[in-house]
C-alpha cells in the first residue's frame, strides 16, 4: 500500500512535483515517451491511409453460402452437372406492343441475348433463352418422336417462321419457364461463374453496371427489361452505398454537434471525433494488407468501430476534462485518467473483439469476414481512443472554461446545491422501492419480450429481396416475374442419384413422380419438373394426346427412348443424376421449411443404397441450407458471446454479483431486440445474424463503465447511493451522452433508400438506447440487492481510489 507521501506526490496537480517514475509499466512507457508515440502513430495513420485507395467492395455468392453443410456439399459435388442451378440472373424482356411473337421483338431478343452471352462471368455452357440450341421443343407425329430446336435453324423473321416458332413454344413445355404464361415476354437465363474468363473474381459492381447498360440500349419502344438474381441485388445494394456514406457523414456529423454541445471545447471534441476516425482509417487501411474486401453486408461495421470509439473517448475526454478543471495539468490530469478508465476500457473493447470473433465460430465465409473486420477495427480502438486520444489532451488539454463547466454540477453539489432532476430521478433506482419497480418493470419486460421472440422466423419474410424497399425497381421487376410466369424466380432442385446409366429406369422414375406429386400439393410450390413429368407427357402424346395415359409407364424400352429426347437439364450426361425442379411461389423461410420437410420424410422412406434423393440445389435450396444453419448459429452465437462477457466482466470485477448487474441488462436488450426484429418483420439470415452480437459489444461499453466506477467507491466504503452519484459524474453522463446521439445518428438510416440500412439503422438506435438504460438503470437496481459496501484494502481492488486521484 502507498504511503501517503507518495499519495501525495502522486496526485499533485504540479507537474514538476509530478512523479513521473508512478504508474504502471505500461503508463510509464507511453506517457513518459509521448512524443514518440505520436510519431509512431501518425507513421500508422499515414501508412494504412494510403492503402485505403485500394480496398475493394465486392460480393461473393459462394461467402454468402455455408460451404460444409451436407445440402450445400451436394451441390458443388454436382454443380458440374446442375445447368447452373445457383447463382443465376435472369433477364425478362417484355413486348410493349403485343406478343413475343413478332419480328421486331425477336431480333432485340437476339441481340441482347448475344451481348448478354459476352458478359465477362457468364457461364456460357448453361445459358438460355429462345435463340440458345438448348431451347428444344419434342412432339409426337405419325412418324414418331420428333423434336429440334425452338427458333428453327432457317428462321427468317417471315410470318411463316414465326408461326412456326408458336408452335414450338407450345411444345416446348417452356411456357410458364422461359415464356411468359400470356406470351408477352420471355426470359434470358443466365448463370454466373464464380471467376471470370480471366481467373478474376467476378465483379457484380461491374456486372450490375453491365446489365444497366444493355437495359439502357435495349429497352425503349419494343421492349422492357427486368431483371433479378443475386448479382442485380448485390449491384444495387453496392450502387446504394453512395447513399449510405451520406448517411454515415449526417450521424458523424450529428455525433460531433452532439458532442460540442455537451463539452463546449472545440478542441477536446475534434480529439476525440479525429481519433475515432484514425481508428476507421487503420481499419480499412489493414484489410487490404490482409487480403480482405468489404461486402455489402460488413459495410455498416466501420461505422460501428466509429460509435464504440466515440463512446471510449468520450469516457477518457470527460475524466480528463474533469481533472483540468479540478486544476491538475494536462498531463497529470490525462495519466489519472488512464489510469481510472484503461483497464475498464481494454476489458469493454476485449468484450466486443471477443463477441466478434465469436461469429467466425460460424461457418458462412461472408460472417466470418465481417466478424474478423469488426473484431480488427474494435483491437485498433486499443490504441487510437485508449492511448492515442489520452497523449493527444496531455499535449493540448481542453478548454478551462470547458472543464470549469465540467464540475459546475460537483461544485454545486459541495455548496449544498440540489442535484440534477435527472441524477435524483436515477438515484432512486439504488433505493429499496424504485430498484423493486425496475426489476419487475424489466422482468415483465423480458417475459413479453420471450413470448414475442419466440415467433422471431429464421430466413426472408418478404418475397423478392427484402434487404431492398418494397417499390425499389428490382422488387418490382420480382414481383411482375411473379405475377406472369405462374412462379418466382425461386427454385428448389432435388437430386437424385442413380447408378451409371441407370437414370431412366423405370422404378426409380416412378418415386421421382411421386416425389414430385407430394411437393405439387404443397401451397407454397408453384409448378414442378422432371423427368418423370416428361414421361407422363410423352406417354399422353403417343397415345393420341389421351389423359388417360397420362402416366409414367412400367415400360423400360419406352423411357428409354424419352430419356434419348430429353432436355439435359433433367439429367446428366453420364445418367446417374436425376433432377427434380420445384418452382416456389417466393423463398419465404415457411415456404423453404415445408419443401425441405416433405423431401427429408419422402427421402428417408426411399432411399436405397442406389437411389438416393439429396438436397439442395437451386437458389431456393442454397437458401434453405444457409436458413438451417443460421437458425443454430443464432442461439449458439448468443451463448458464446454471453459466456465470453461473463468471463470477461469476472476477470475485470473479480465479483460474481457485479457479473450479474452488468450482463443482466444486456440480456434484456437482446430479447427485446429480437421482439422488435418480429415486430417490424425482420427475419434471422447472413446480413441480420451479427447484429444482435454487434448489439452486446457496444451495450457492454456501458455497462463496464458505470460498474468499474461503482464497484471501486463501494469498495471504498461508499454508500450504493454515493457510489452510483460517482459513478453519473465520472462516467455515467458519458453514457446518456453517447447513447442518445448515437441513436439519434444511426435513426437518420431510417431514410436510406436501402430497407437494410433502415433497418440496420432502427435496431442499432434500439439497442444504444435500451443498453443505455439498462446501464444506467436496471445495473443500480440490480446492485441495491446484490452489492454492498465493502472495504477492501487498496491492493486487492485493481483500480486507485478515485478520491485520491481527483484531489
Amino acid at each position: 500500500m502507498q504511503t501517503s507521501a507518495s499519495t501525495k506526490n502522486e496526485a499533485s496537480t504540479d507537474l514538476a512535483a509530478f512523479d513521473r517514475h508512478s504508474g504502471s509499466l505500461l503508463e510509464r512507457a507511453l506517457f513518459n515517451h509521448r512524443l514518440i508515440v505520436l510519431i509512431l502513430c501518425l507513421f500508422v495513420t499515414i501508412v494504412l491511409g494510403l492503402q485505403i485507395p485500394r480496398l475493394q467492395l465486392n460480393a461473393s455468392f459462394e461467402k454468402m453460402i455455408p460451404t460444409d453443410h451436407p445440402y450445400i456439399a451436394n451441390y458443388l459435388k454436382y454443380r458440374g452437372d446442375l445447368s447452373g442451378l445457383g447463382n443465376a440472373v435472369r433477364l425478362v424482356v417484355v413486348a410493349k406492343n403485343g406478343t413475343i411473337y413478332d419480328a421486331h421483338y425477336l431480333d432485340v431478343l437476339r441481340r441482347l441475348s448475344d451481348d448478354v452471352f459476352l458478359l465477362p462471368g457468364v457461364d456460357r455452357t448453361y445459358m438460355k433463352s429462345l435463340w440458345t440450341p438448348t431451347t428444344r421443343w419434342v412432339s409426337v407425329t405419325e412418324e414418331g418422336l420428333e423434336g429440334g430446336p425452338v427458333i428453327p435453324d432457317d428462321y427468317d423473321a417471315s410470318a411463316n417462321s414465326i408461326e412456326r416458332l408458336k408452335r414450338n413454344v407450345d411444345r416446348s413445355n417452356e411456357i410458364g419457364q422461359l415464356v411468359a404464361r400470356d406470351q408477352r415476354s420471355s426470359i434470358i437465363y443466365v448463370p454466373l461463374l464464380a471467376k471470370t474468363q480471366d481467373g478474376k473474381p467476378l465483379d457484380y459492381a461491374a456486372f450490375s453496371l453491365g446489365l444497366e447498360k444493355l437495359r439502357k440500349n435495349y429497352g425503349g419502344e419494343v421492349v422492357d427489361i427486368r431483371i433479378t438474381g443475386f448479382a442485380k441485388v448485390v449491384g444495387d445494394l453496392i450502387d446504394g452505398l453512395r447513399g449510405i456514406l451520406g448517411f454515415f457523414i449526417a450521424a458523424i456529423a450529428i455525433t460531433t454537434g452532439m458532442l460540442y454541445l455537451y463539452t463546449r471545447c472545440i478542441r477536446s471534441t475534434v480529439l476525440v471525433v479525429s481519433c475515432s476516425l484514425i481508428a476507421v482509417v487503420w481499419q480499412l487501411g489493414l484489410l487490404p494488407l490482409l487480403g480482405y474486401e468489404l461486402d455489402p453486408y460488413s459495410v455498416l461495421v466501420p461505422f460501428l468501430v466509429f460509435a464504440i470509439g466515440m463512446s471510449h473517448g468520450a469516457q477518457k475526454m470527460n475524466g480528463i476534462m474533469q481533472d483540468i478543471g479540478r486544476g491538475m495539468h494536462n498531463v497529470v490530469a490525462a495519466r489519472f485518467t488512464f489510469r481510472r478508465l484503461f483497464l475498464a476500457g481494454l476489458m469493454a473493447l476485449l468484450a466486443d473483439a471477443v463477441g466478434f470473433a465469436v461469429l467466425m465460430l460460424i461457418n458462412i465465409e461472408v460472417i466470418r469476414d465481417l466478424a474478423l473486420i469488426a473484431s480488427l477495427g474494435v483491437a485498433v480502438l486499443i490504441f487510437t481512443n485508449l492511448i492515442l486520444l489520452p497523449i493527444l489532451l496531455s499535449f493540448l488539454g481542453v478548454s478551462r472554461t470547458a472543464a470549469a463547466r465540467s464540475l459546475r454540477e460537483e461544485v454545486a453539489e459541495e455548496n449544498g446545491a440540489a442535484q440534477p432532476a435527472l441524477w435524483r430521478f436515477l438515484d432512486l433506482f439504488t433505493r429499496r422501492r424504485g430498484a423493486s419497480v425496475a426489476v419487475i418493470l424489466s422482468a415483465g419486460l423480458t417475459l413479453a419480450g420471450v413470448i414475442v421472440s419466440a415467433h422471431l422466423k429464421i430466413g426472408d419474410l418478404d418475397p423478392g429481396a427484402p434487404e431492398l424497399r418494397p417499390d425499389s425497381r428490382y422488387n418490382r421487376d420480382s414481383a411482375y416475374l411473379t405475377e406472369h410466369y405462374g412462379a418466382s424466380n425461386d427454385v428448389l432442385a432435388v437430386m437424385v442419384k442413380t447408378p451409371e446409366q441407370e437414370c431412366s429406369n423405370v422404378d426409380t422414375l416412378m418415386k421421382v413422380d411421386r416425389l414430385e406429386w407430394e411437393l405439387a400439393q404443397l401451397p407454397g410450390v408453384e409448378a414442378t419438373n422432371s423427368l418423370a413429368r416428361l414421361n407422363r407427357s410423352m406417354s399422353a402424346g403417343l397415345n393420341e394426346g389421351n389423359p388417360k395415359w397420362y402416366d409414367v409407364l412400367y415400360s423400360q424400352s419406352m423411357a428409354n427412348t424419352i430419356t434419348a429426347g430429353a432436355p439435359r437439364g433433367l439429367y446428366n450426361e453420364t445418367c446417374n443424376l436425376l433432377t427434380v425442379y420445384a418452382y416456389l411461389k417466393d423463398h419465404k423461410a415457411d415456404t423453404l421449411t415445408s419443401v425441405v420437410d416433405a423431401v427429408e420424410k419422402f427421402a428417408s422412406v426411399h432411399n436405397t443404397p442406389d437411389v438416393q434423393f439429396m438436397l439442395a440445389a437451386g437458389n431456393a435450396g442454397i437458401e434453405a441450407a444457409t436458413n438451417i444453419v443460421v437458425k443454430k448459429a443464432n442461439r449458439d452465437m448468443l451463448l458464446w458471446v454471453y459466456g465470453a462477457v461473463v468471463v470477461l466482466c469476472f476477470i475485470t470485477f473479480r465479483s460474481w454479483r457485479a457479473v450479474i448487474c452488468t450482463v443482466i441488462p444486456l440480456a434484456v436488450t437482446s430479447i427485446l431486440c429480437e421482439a422488435l426484429m418480429v415486430a417490424l418483420g425482420i427475419g434471422v439470415k447472413v446480413s441480420t445474424l451479427p447484429v444482435i452480437a454487434l448489439g452486446v459489444g457496444i451495450g457492454v461499453d456501458y455497462a463496464l463503465y458505470v460498474m468499474s466506477i461503482l464497484l471501486a467507491r463501494l469498495r471504498e466504503g461508499a454508500s450504493l447511493s454515493e457510489a452510483y452519484r460517482t459513478a453519473l459524474r465520472f462516467t455515467g453522463k458519458v453514457v446518456l451522452l453517447t447513447g442518445v446521439t448515437l441513436a439519434i445518428g444511426v435513426l437518420t438510416w431510417v431514410l436510406s433508400p436501402i430497407k437494410f440500412q433502415s433497418d440496420m439503422g432502427i435496431l442499432l438506435a434500439f439497442m444504444f438506447l435500451w443498453n443505455m438504460v439498462g446501464a444506467l438503470v436496471l445495473l443500480p437496481a440490480l446492485a441495491h440487492f446484490l452489492l454492498k459496501p465493502q472495504p477492501q484494502p487498496l491492493k486487492e481492488l485493481g483500480v486507485p481510489r478515485l478520491r485520491e486521484l481527483a484531489v
